[in-house]
Parts: C-alpha cells; sequence; structure tokens
C-alpha cells in the first residue's frame, strides 16, 4: 500500500540529512522531490502545487528544536500537511434512523457488492446491528446472486426480488421489509454506472430520493488514481454523498484517489477494504494513513485489531497451560487462527514501524501458516498434546502425511520449543527481565 509513494518521500527527505538548519535552498530542493513524488501517485496538480507551497511556508517559519534535525522537522511538517489534507480527522456513519439506511454507488468493478457485504459484517460484529443486505442490481448477470453468495458467507438477510427490473421499487419494499422483520440497518448495493450514462445516475437519484439515506457512499477503486476523484466529483453533484469508501487498498496503490478526493468533493473517506476476506475493512484514519505513508507505521491499528481478536477468558487458559508446561499444539493453532483473522500478512507487517520499509521485496504470502497447519494436522492428539514423544518414526510419518520434509518437521519443532521457552520466561522473572531491558532500549 502507497510503497512506490512512500520510498519516493523517503528520498525527498534525504536532501535534508546532514544539513544543520532549514534554508529556502534545501527546502526547496525537497519539495521539488515531494511534488515529484506526489505527481508520481496520481495527485491532482493544483493539489500537490498548493500542498508543497503550504510545507514550505510551514518549514521556513520555524527554528528546528534541539531535539529535531531539518530531516525530522520536515518529516513532522509533511505528515501534518498529509493528515490534513485527507481530512484532519476521523469521521464515522451516522447511524440515526429506524432502520438507517446506507446506499452504495460507484463505478463498475469498483467492489461495491464485496464492500456492501463487508460494511453488514463490520456493523453486525462491531455494532451488533440487524442487517438487511438489498440486491439493486438488476442488470449486471448474477449480481443478486454474489451478494446472496456473501450474505450466507456473514450470516445476513439478502432483500431480493428476482423477477423486479425496478430497483426504486425493491428499494421501497425492502425497507418496509426492514421493519417488519425488526432490521434496524438496510444496506443498498445498487449497480455500478458510469458518470456520463444520464440514464444509470438518474435511476441512482431515483432510488436516493426514494429512500432517503441517512448515509450515501461512494466506492472507488483505489488503484484508479486520479480518475476516480473526478468521477467521485461527478457523483457527489447528483448525489451529494456523504463519504466516500477506497477499495482494494492491499493491491498496488499509488495513493492519488486517497490524497486529492478529499480536496475536490470536501467529502471525508469514511473507510477502506483491505483484502478479500470479510473481516478486511477499516475505519479510516487520516492521521494513521499519513504515518503509514511516510514510513511510521500503524501500531494503534495493530494493536486494536489484536484486541478484537484477544479472548479474555481463552489468554488465561494459555497462562496456566504456559505456567504447567502444557502449552501444546492445539494451542499454537488456535493462535495462529486468531492471527490470520487479523488481517491479510503483508498490511500487518506494514503497520510496524520500519518494517514495512525493510520488508517491502520480500513476498509475504497469505498462505504462510499452510505448511505449519498441515504439519499439526498429521500428529495424532497425543503427539499434539506432548511434542516431546515425536521420534524420527513419527517425523517421517507427520511429514508424509502433511507433504513436507522430515527437515520442516524437526525446525517446526525446535522453533515451537524455543518459542516455549520464551514463553515460560514471560511468565516469570524473566519477563521482568525482558521488560526491564527493552525499556532501556526504548530509552
Amino acid at each position: 500500500m502507497f510503497n512506490n509513494l512512500s520510498d519516493k518521500l523517503d528520498k525527498a527527505f534525504h536532501v535534508l540529512k546532514g544539513h544543520g538548519k532549514i534554508t529556502e535552498v534545501n527546502v526547496a530542493e525537497t519539495l521539488k522531490e515531494v511534488r515529484r513524488a506526489l505527481l508520481d501517485a496520481d495527485v491532482n496538480f493544483k493539489i500537490a502545487k498548493s500542498f508543497t507551497n503550504i510545507v514550505k511556508e510551514k518549514a521556513l517559519g520555524q527554528n528546528v528544536l534541539t531535539t529535531l534535525n531539518p530531516s525530522q522537522l520536515m518529516v513532522k511538517i509533511v505528515k501534518d500537511e498529509l493528515t490534513e489534507l485527507m481530512g484532519g480527522e476521523t469521521v464515522g456513519l451516522n447511524l440515526s434512523g429506524t432502520p438507517t439506511v446506507i446506499l452504495m454507488s460507484g463505478l463498475q468493478g469498483s467492489g461495491k457488492t464485496t464492500f456492501s457485504g463487508k460494511l453488514a459484517n463490520y456493523l453486525k460484529n462491531k455494532k451488533t446491528k440487524q442487517v438487511l443486505l438489498v440486491g439493486c442490481d438488476v442488470y449486471r448477470p448474477a449480481a443478486i446472486n454474489q451478494l446472496q453468495v456473501v450474505g450466507e458467507q456473514i450470516g445476513v438477510e439478502v432483500y431480493a426480488e428476482i423477477d423486479n427490473k425496478n430497483p426504486v421499487e425493491i428499494s421501497k419494499n425492502a425497507i418496509k421489509h426492514a421493519k417488519a422483520t425488526g432490521k434496524n440497518v438496510v444496506i443498498i448495493d445498487t449497480a455500478g454506472r458510469l458518470a456520463v450514462d444520464e440514464q444509470m445516475m438518474t435511476e441512482i437519484s431515483n432510488i436516493h430520493k426514494a429512500v432517503n439515506p441517512q448515509e450515501t457512499l461512494f466506492v472507488v477503486d483505489a488503484m484508479t488514481g486520479q480518475d476516480a476523484v473526478n468521477t467521485a466529483k461527478a457523483f457527489n453533484d447528483i448525489l451529494n454523498f456523504e463519504g466516500v469508501v477506497l477499495t482494494k487498498l492491499d493491491g498496488d496503490t499509488r495513493g492519488g484517489a486517497a490524497l486529492s478526493v478529499k480536496s475536490v468533493v470536501n467529502k471525508p473517506i469514511k473507510f477502506i477494504g483491505t483484502g478479500e476476506k470479510m473481516e478486511a475493512i477499516d475505519i479510516f484514519h487520516p492521521d494513521r494513513m499519513a504515518e503509514r505513508i511516510l514510513g511510521m507505521g500503524d501500531v494503534v491499528s495493530l494493536v486494536e485489531r489484536a484486541q478484537e481478536q484477544y479472548d479474555e477468558e481463552e489468554a488465561r487458559k494459555i497462562q496456566k497451560k504456559i505456567a504447567k508446561n502444557q502449552f501444546g499444539f492445539d494451542d499454537f493453532l488456535k493462535q495462529i487462527h486468531q492471527i490470520k483473522k487479523m488481517g491479510n500478512m503483508k498490511d500487518l507487517v506494514g503497520m510496524i514501524p520500519g518494517a514495512g520499509k525493510m520488508m517491502k521485496d520480500v513476498d509475504i504470502d497469505d498462505d504462510a501458516f499452510k505448511g505449519i497447519e498441515a504439519i499439526i494436522h498429521s500428529m495424532t492428539p497425543k503427539e499434539r498434546s506432548e511434542p516431546k514423544i515425536i521420534n524420527a518414526i513419527r517425523k517421517k510419518r507427520i511429514a508424509k502425511g502433511s507433504g513436507t520434509s522430515i527437515q520442516e518437521v524437526n525446525q517446526l519443532l525446535k522453533q515451537f520449543t524455543q518459542m516455549s521457552k520464551m514463553m515460560k520466561m514471560m511468565q516469570g522473572g524473566g519477563g521482568r527481565q525482558m521488560m526491564q531491558m527493552m525499556k532501556g532500549m526504548g530509552k
């Protein structure tokens, strides 16, 4: 996500490294590279120029603090301005209304249907809402069927009228059905359309007038850059939507849409999609995104994801097992499943400060745990609970059953033993020593 932009901004800041103070000359040189990086990311030229002018004005108007060098100061100013450029503050959903009606709009292929499912799953699990998904894409073959598959996957009802080709009628009937069945959120998935298609734009405008939604969200593929921002403006002129959703941020995103859309339509980005899984949805935080673009990571979001998967009762059980040396491979498997639920691995690594830069050329496969899981599943229940009994004959059988090599089985057993020892140490005085050492390193 934004790897190319991050690299170019990092190179721009290198211009100031080694300088004792900020001058008009070195600031101009740095900002020339910053502007070039923004334009390469497909940011609107006027926005890029305005952005660098503001940064220049702020940089030349400040003295470098004793704790900051010119490069650090420039990074801070750019981070603050990137945050403002992307909206400044986090804006949530308006969930008023009985029921709350959320209308999804956007281009063909922007990922509207998938995101409708992700949003339904998010509201069901995070906000404990009773959600109804509504299929109003009466044009695309199998569109309603796709929504029904998504609904079944997340356990959310899908309202559809297969023989009805009038999306305005379907929307109104769906809201009546929601009221009758106690649903308090209705998400209407409309057909993808082109901004230049007057008939289709009139249709979504009619749906909007008929259902009077609390939230109209414009879904945009983050990989389309500046074109997406221009389309957002065309949609906003007709719908006056409340917010933007950026999908496919796990792909090769240049960043133009994320950095430009707020300036062009003056509407906040509310959510981002970060993968294929139904859980791959995040609230958009401009400050955190600015930090990620500048290679600072996003520890807060990482901790929040971990907390979502944290089971206090399960953690107590694991703690007791570790203390009694009873931590086995079944417990380890549960930990792996929790990590996998947090999101795709490359995205998680990118949230660790500095790690994204170090791992940018490393291909982190989402199936990285597949071999480990196969090895564990090839063990008997006794072997999982008592790994010490696994001898050469058992290793050979496990390797054959999991489609791996004996070396890979040996490696997993060795790593598991080391991890168990470390966890045991964290339980006792060693844990305190380790914490003290880490505090010292932090200072």
